[in-house]
């Protein structure tokens, strides 16, 4: 073919070799790539080669327009005057190689020049079509590597492009980078061009390499130019139609050509890198397919454009290069690459139906990649806030403390490819009205009933945009936006009105929602004025009349003093509307009581509000009810009535109209509401403490006692006046000139209980804020210790303030515990870290720092590692930060500690306590032999010191004079002087020596008394002595101790005692103790001085104890600042429990019922009864005898515990036979009822709003509950453990633990009701009764969505009878039943490991046995429409009222993980190893189905996912092994939503978190599966082949910067 010499328009510049620059190859630094241009640009092949190529090209040649070189080397290069026949072109080139030796440095230059002849000559089809033909029969030859040069062209054309879109349009919009298709460019990209406009005929430019010299002007006047200006061509923004349009071709010319050079380089194998080159920039291109028709649209003004057929046809060659990429035969590049690309998502999707196609397989495949990320129902998971513990839902990177103030994101926002979202920017973005917000609302409505901690509240809310100082960018944990806290607060409201209008007696539910609510608005999380508008809206909907009374007048009164609301009502544009439409609430209601509170209250409240406003903003005035305003006149005058001369109102002695006028009045006059109660606890006036010897300056004042105000009064009082009150009894207590009574302590205890979340405030730093000095008054001390250990520290606990308080208290041990003296202040302290400790149920830190060794003391230390073994046996270990923690933690308790746990107890330890702890060295007999060492100046020591006749004045020679190692002997040498007769020594030396020690002194003197003790024993028992007489005088010596001189703290006695397990004596001397009469009398003396546990509920004045009989003279001693709740007996409310663990671990079951039955009583007073009892039955499940459960059970207040009718039927049977399944039934239906949070709302949204629902009743009698809780209850009546959500929770969980029936029949009772749930529903709502079969096969499976059957139902042998729980539900059947799942889950995930085994092995054997897996007669197709239906959709369950047994016992294994902690998910491979090995796809599916949604959890716990990831692979390897043998054959191509699941969740695991454009797979675990791919079968082994480390095989390890090797 001939080509006729170029004219001046159509073929472009012709190229001479000063004019073409070359591109450089490889990865090299910036010296090197700058040398080796410099070497292509002076090569002396340049100008021959591109002087062949314009001969070909019909190109002028380059001498008429250059002068020749000097400095290039003469050679001979072919010249004709006709361009030859294109089959002539490469024996002409091969003589032009012959010339040059370095052949590989020919092909570089050869490259370079190819690539910008194709930029420039693309919009000429015989010249491109030469070019093709060139490239195709060079790299026959070896001088092209596509390798190289295609990574190099893709670049220069995208410089290319670039530049000539920046020189057509004023403002381009802006290219979507490589890096958002989702894969990175590979590190063998050639740095692309620079370029400037050089050919007349096209907008595309000539390349010039970088640091090449720019063409002279002599130059480019011998360029001839086009008769389009070149300033035309520059001109900013008014650019004509047709050079838009010049352009656009050009560079559609261009894709094209482009795309014809790729498929001929993928006829041959290219690398990975190349792969991943091309498809980054054929991504880039159909991103950004309409980039330039934008400018010539917003020239023209023209909204829509017709691409013309140069746009379709390189669109087409481009999706032509895509679908030979991804093709599954080849799988050059995971399909998952476009699945992740985001491409599906272009908001101008071009009108042509090969990009619409292939759009609609990548939906089509993320769809069904992303359902395996999700949970079946998954819609409706939701917290309970059954429980202490909060599982977030979203991965955090965060480690160590950093992790204890996070936001928490208690739900989590499905993106588009199935992976958890959260963040303000998600929130922000979720539709009124969508599954997400229904979601996020029924979360927030539950925790609006269930009152979870405030500290909850604030780590998930937002402040309103409205209330925001600053600007600030959105927060990253927060999952609820300020309309969805709005909308779920009038939901709350508008319930509440309904409640109310129905007659039932509600007004303790508005008392905790308005504490809620006050709580909510003054966190600045409500937009009040946007408020008070959909409140009047939302009311108005109503055609009942819904707002009847004055309760939301009321609530409002209560936050109209809020700093928010006032701002709202006096300075906000729009308070006139906002003012009228509060005022607008106000309702009279003719038939309230006159006689009761709270309507008195209710009537009077809109004055109030009236009075209130008047004085905020004049200009609101004329808005005022004027009736209102008189009516105020009354509230005045009644009180002038009361409050007349010197009389007083008795405040214990009030009718019903007195405490609600005085109800009325803390909202209109607080202060002297406040003052008047402040008066009432002041009134018996003051006296003057007693004691001897007393010098002027050391005289106390002590308030006398008087009763305490009634919580009944104080409920009623207004939020403002409980925090006038609160901070007026502060200051009395802390900074008056008096001690305060009890009853002011009292009050104040319960102003904070009532209203835990509006005035709870952190006592040490919230007294220190206010006055540095106050804490450093031992009194100040002293009493805000008792405060926290006997009154409010469950109300931290509650608060989430534990470790907190814990880590503030420490300080006070560090600060006391070298002081001499210090006695009192440091055991108290002790005390209550102690029970801080006992009370938290989640790992914990021990220091802020999370370094070095703890400050605990020895005895903290050891109750530490003790309970780190009950939280993590009896309630696992969250997060798998913690898990990596825990070796670190123990390291630093035990770095000044010598203790060690003995095998007993040992043996119930986790595993992973008991293996970090199981190296540590016994120095016990060590401790005997400095013991012996040291016995004989220890004991002279002592015989100068405790002889009856010693001189008084050697006891200060002693301390000032005796070593530390000798004074750590003092009680032992005291001990062995004694020789059994306490008479022997001098008590009174002893005891004044063991004041002047340091509290940590004499507790090491107790544990080396206490080893001495025992180790005198063994050996007066191996000389033949009596063991009881051994006991029994070790008793009485320690008694001697105790109590005749009270010269040791009982506690720490016990404790070392109990540590000693290892000796057979020593808990038998505790148990001895304990049964002493001393120690039973002071017990009885405690109970009947104290009252009821229920504190809160006296009315009578409190009885203070002397000091010298509280604490005795050890603790006494110097001091007189009187005790309020301390005292010995209270000492040991957190011991007794210990020792019940020590004798169990000792198998002294007998011993310890006996201790429970002396001490079941004193222990309703230990705040923590309920937690006791949980966690004792949790810890020890399976050895405890029912003799001892039942004791156990005693602990409770039964009458207060929600325990099932039939409970103790059950608990006490003889014959141990399973409950039936309506026992189980009725707890599940309990928790649906009380823990899982509300579906129904006015309209089922899961239904498009058609459905509507019945509103349960919330007071309504539950199935199978003794008392029925008719109103909420308050904090303070159940502050262990808490709420009453995690009471009702605990109570199954204790009831389970208490049955005399073993784990596998529990979990198979509840797996058989869940798999039969709908049909057993929908029978029982009509009166009949569903079964179960024993082979635990369901009701009939339809093939597709065509209705339940219910077959099975005949074949019965036990059944759930006579429930009728849909109808007391108030649920449709179908929702019921997704809540019952959802419940039995939860119940579950509570139970102990042994559970949790048994739960995988049934669900395994239902799965196995199910009819439709074990018909060998099922087509594949059968069993693939038959999963996909079961287990497909992720909302499946509340679609229709279809059920399967497979989709039921999936959604409760979803439940199941979505509940469990970090730690226990580890035993989940469990449930697939019962189901291998697995034999066909429809298992294999199931399979990945149940594990698939744990993987996102696992993110951030290496070991745990590639754990899960490898049982992955290994399943399929199961069924397409390479010598596996499915029962069925099945081709690769069915299963490629799995294919693209695997690479997901490698990336989402190498991410931690959800995958982002340049998310990166960890090389262990591409390592890992790769390993794994090898036993794989060939057809299935590529698809997964990018899924290893070989770069030569992988685009993921040839683009990963840790595992990528530059080529040779």
């Amino acid at each position: 073919m001939f080509r006729a010499p170029s004219g001046s328009t159509g073929g472009g510049v012709p190229l001479s070799s000063s004019q073409i620059q070359i591109q450089s190859t490889g990865d090299m630094t910036d010296q090197s790539q700058q040398q080796q241009r410099r070497a292509f640009q002076f090569h002396p092949a340049r100008p021959p080669i591109i002087d062949l190529f314009n001969l070909y090209l019909g190109r002028s040649s380059r001498s008429d327009r250059e002068p020749p070189n000097k400095t290039q080397k003469r050679v001979i290069a072919l010249n004709r005057d006709l361009p030859p026949r294109n089959e002539q072109f490469l024996v002409d080139f091969e003589q032009l190689q012959n010339q040059f030796p370095d052949l590989e440095l020919l092909r570089a230059v050869t490259e370079s020049v190819l690539i910008s002849l194709v930029i420039q000559c693309s919009n000429h089809a015989p010249r491109a079509e030469f070019l093709l033909f060139a490239l195709r029969n060079l790299y026959t030859i070896g001088y092209i590597n596509w390798d190289t040069f295609l990574p190099s062209l893709l670049s220069s054309v995208s410089s290319a492009e670039m530049s000539v879109s920046m020189s057509s349009t004023a403002s381009p919009p802006p290219p979507v980078s490589l890096a958002q298709t989702g894969m990175q460019p590979s590190s063998t990209t050639i740095p692309s061009s620079n370029f400037q406009t050089a050919s007349p005929a096209s907008p595309l430019i000539s390349v010039h390499g970088i640091g090449s010299p720019s063409q002279s002007a002599n130059e480019l006047s011998t360029i001839p130019l086009s008769p389009v200006k070149s300033s035309d061509i520059y001109n900013s923004g008014h650019h004509s139609r047709t050079n838009m349009l010049t352009r656009d071709n050009a560079i559609s010319s261009l894709r094209q050509l482009c795309c014809k050079i790729i498929f001929s380089a993928l006829e041959v194998n290219l690398k990975p890198s190349t792969h991943a080159d091309i498809f980054n920039h054929m991504m880039n291109w159909l991103v950004n397919w309409d980039q330039q028709q934008q400018g010539s649209d917003e020239v023209d003004g023209i909204k829509s454009w017709k691409r013309d057929k140069a746009l379709f046809e390189w669109l087409h060659n481009c999706l032509d290069v895509i679908w030979l990429l991804v093709d599954d035969k080849k799988c050059r590049v995971p399909f998952y690459e476009l699945v992740r690309s985001g491409l599906q998502f272009l908001q101008n999707i071009s009108d042509d139906e090969a990009l619409f196609t292939l759009i609609l397989e990548i939906h089509r495949r993320r769809d069904m990649m992303a359902m395996h990320m999700q949970m079946l129902d998954q819609h409706i998971h939701c917290p309970t806030f059954g429980n202490q513990r909060l599982l977030s839902q979203a991965t955090t990177n965060l480690a160590g403390e950093a992790a204890i103030n996070m936001r928490y994101s208690p739900i989590t926002y499905p993106s588009v490819l199935g992976e958890p979202l959260h963040g303000e920017d998600i929130a922000v973005c979720i539709q009124k009205g969508s599954l997400d917000w229904e979601r996020a609302l029924r979360c927030i409505r539950h925790a609006i009933r269930s009152t979870p901690a405030p500290d909850w509240w604030r780590r998930v809310l937002l402040v309103a945009p409205c209330n925001r100082q600053h600007p600030q960018g959105p927060t990253p944990g927060a999952v609820f936006t300020s309309d969805m806290i709005c909308e779920a607060n009038i939901d709350r409201i508008v319930e509440l009105l309904k409640l109310t209008n129905s007659e039932i007696n509600c007004w303790q539910e508005w008392l905790v929602y308005s504490d809620v609510f006050f709580f909510l608005v003054k966190s600045g999380c409500i937009d009040f004025v946007d408020f008070v508008d959909k409140l009047v809206l939302r009311l108005a909907e109503d055609d009942h009349q819904i707002l009847r009374t004055n309760h939301v007048t009321w609530l409002l009164a209560q936050i109209i003093r809020v700093e928010l609301v006032m701002h709202a009502l006096n300075s906000d544009p729009r308070k006139v509307e906002t003012t009228r439409k509060v005022l607008s609430f106000h309702k009279e209601d003719r038939n309230s009581d006159p006689n009761n509170p709270q309507s008195i209250l209710l009537d009077f409240i809109s004055s109030c509000q009236n009075l209130r406003i008047w004085s905020l903003n004049s200009s609101t005035r004329e808005y005022l009810n004027s009736e209102q305003l008189q009516k105020g006149k009354q509230i005045d005058e009644w009180w002038r009535q009361v409050t007349k001369g010197d009389h007083m109102i008795d405040y214990m002695n009030m009718d019903e109209r007195s405490v609600g006028m005085f109800w009325v009045v803390s909202y209109t006059m607080a202060q002297p509401a406040s003052d008047t109660v402040m008066g009432w606890l002041t009134a018996a006036g003051h006296a003057e403490l007693p004691g001897p010897n007393l010098q002027t300056n050391e005289r106390i004042t002590m308030m006398r006692e008087v009763p305490p105000v009634p919580i009944s009064l104080l409920s009623g009082f207004s939020i403002h006046l409980c925090l006038k009150l609160a901070f007026q009894m502060e200051e009395a207590m802390f900074s008056g000139e008096h001690v305060p009574n009890i009853a002011m302590v009292e009050t104040y205890t319960r102003l904070l209980l009532i209203q835990p979340h509006s005035l709870f405030r952190s006592h040490l730093s919230h007294l220190h804020q206010k006055n540095p000095a106050i804490l450093s008054k031992p009194s100040a001390t002293l009493l805000v210790l008792e405060i926290l250990n006997y009154r409010l520290f469950s109300l931290y606990r509650y608060q989430g303030k534990s470790k907190t308080l814990m880590y503030d208290v420490t300080k006070i041990l560090s600060t006391f515990k070298g002081k001499r003296g210090d006695h009192r202040v440091f055991r108290l302290a002790e005390n209550l870290c102690m029970n801080l400790i006992l009370s938290l149920r989640e790992f914990f830190f021990v220091g802020k720092e999370g370094k070095g060794p703890t400050e605990f003391t020895e005895t903290l230390n050891r109750i530490t590692v003790v309970n780190l073994a009950i939280i993590i046996k009896t309630r696992g270990i969250a997060d798998a930060e913690h898990l990596l923690y825990l070796q670190t933690m123990l390291e630093q308790i035990l770095a000044t500690s010598q203790h060690t746990w003995s095998a007993k107890t040992l043996r119930y330890f986790p595993a992973v306590l008991c293996d970090a702890l199981i190296g540590r060295i016994d120095k016990r007999g060590l401790a005997i032999q400095a013991w012996q060492q040291a016995e004989a100046t220890v004991i002279n020591q002592c015989t100068q010191l405790l002889s009856p006749s010693a001189n008084p004045t050697y006891v200060m020679t002693y301390i000032n004079t005796s070593f530390p190692q000798h004074r750590q002997y003092l009680c032992a040498g005291a001990w062995v002087l004694m020789r059994g007769h306490p008479e022997n020594i001098n008590s009174a030396n002893l005891g004044r020596v063991l004041r002047e020690f340091s509290p940590e002194e004499v507790t090491a003197n107790i544990y080396s008394m206490v080893d001495v003790l025992l180790h005198n024993m063994q050996l007066e028992s191996q000389h033949g002595h009596p063991l009881q007489d051994l006991i029994m005088k070790a008793c009485a010596n320690l008694s001697y101790f105790i109590w005749n001189h009270e010269l040791l703290p009982l506690d720490i006695l016990l404790l070392a005692l109990i540590d000693r397990d290892d000796d057979p004596h020593a808990l038998r001397i505790v148990v001895n103790l304990l049964e002493r009469q001393e120690l039973q009398q002071r017990i009885k003396f405690y109970v009947a001085n104290r009252g009821k546990p229920e504190h809160w509920l006296q009315t009578i004045s409190f009885k203070r104890i002397e000091l010298q009989k509280a604490l005795g003279n050890h603790l006494a001693w110097k001091e007189r600042y009187p005790t309020f709740f301390d005292d010995i007996a209270a000492r040991l409310l957190p011991v007794i429990p210990l020792i019940i663990y020590r004798l169990i671990e000792n198998d002294a079951a007998e011993a310890a019922d006996r201790v429970l039955q002396f001490y079941s009583t004193f222990l309703h007073y230990y705040p923590l009864n309920v937690t006791f009892v949980r966690d004792i039955l949790a810890y020890f499940y399976g050895h405890l005898p029912a003799k001892l459960i039942f004791r156990i059970l005693n602990v409770l207040d039964i009458k207060k515990m929600p325990f099932s009718e039939s409970f103790p039927q059950h608990v006490n049977s003889s014959n141990a036979m399973c409950p039936p399944l309506e026992y189980f039934a009725s707890l599940l239906c309990n928790l649906v009822h009380n823990v899982i949070p509300q579906c129904n709302s006015k309209t089922d949204p899961l239904n498009n709003g058609m459905r509507t629902f019945i509103n349960r009743n919330p007071t309504a009698s539950q199935p199978g509950s003794t008392n029925t809780f008719e109103c909420q209850k308050a904090f303070y009546q159940i502050q262990d453990p808490g709420t009453y959500t995690q009471l009702v929770l605990e109570t199954p969980i204790i009831e389970i633990l208490s049955l005399p029936v073993t784990a596998q029949q529990i979990v198979t009772s509840l797996v058989q009701i869940i798999i039969h749930i709908q049909p057993t529903l929908t029978q029982s709502n009509h009166g009949y009764h569903a079964s179960t079969t024993s082979s635990g096969q369901g009701s009939a499976l339809p093939a597709s969505p065509s209705g339940g059957s219910t077959d099975s139902l005949g074949r019965c042998r036990q059944g759930v009878t006579g429930m009728g729980f849909v109808t007391r539900s108030g649920y449709a059947s179908q929702q019921l039943s997704c809540l019952m799942i959802q419940a039995c889950g939860l119940l579950l995930a509570q139970l102990p490991s042994e559970f949790h085994t048994q739960l995988y092995a049934e669900v395994a054997r239902v799965i196995k046995e199910s009819w439709w897996l074990t018909d060998g007669k099922r087509s594949v197709s059968e069993l693939d429409s038959v999963v996909g239906y079961a287990l497909l959709d992720p909302t499946w369950a509340a679609q229709d009222n279809t059920s399967t047994v497979i989709g039921n016992v999936v959604a409760l294994l979803h439940s199941f993980f979505s509940n469990l902690p970090h730690e226990w998910l580890d035993k989940t491979h469990l449930i697939v190893n019962h189901l291998r090995p697995i034999k066909s796809v429809a298992v294999l599916r199931i399979a990945f189905r149940i594990v698939g949604p744990l993987l996102p959890r696992l993110a951030n716990a290496h070991n745990l996912f590639s754990k899960t990831l490898e049982l992955l692979l290994n399943m399929m390897v199961d069924v397409f092994g390479r010598n596996s043998q499915p029962s069925t054959p099945v081709e690769a191509s069915e299963i490629t939503d799995l294919i693209d699941f695997l690479h997901h969740i490698v990336h989402y695991e190498g991410q931690g978190g959800p995958v982002q454009p340049n998310s990166k797979a960890r090389p262990d675990v591409l390592a890992l599966c790769g390993r794994a791919i090898e036993n794989l079968r060939a057809d299935v082994q590529h698809l997964l082949s990018h899924l290893k480390t070989d770069a030569n095989g992988s685009i993921y390890a040839a683009t990963h910067p840790k595992l990528f090797q530059s080529p040779s």
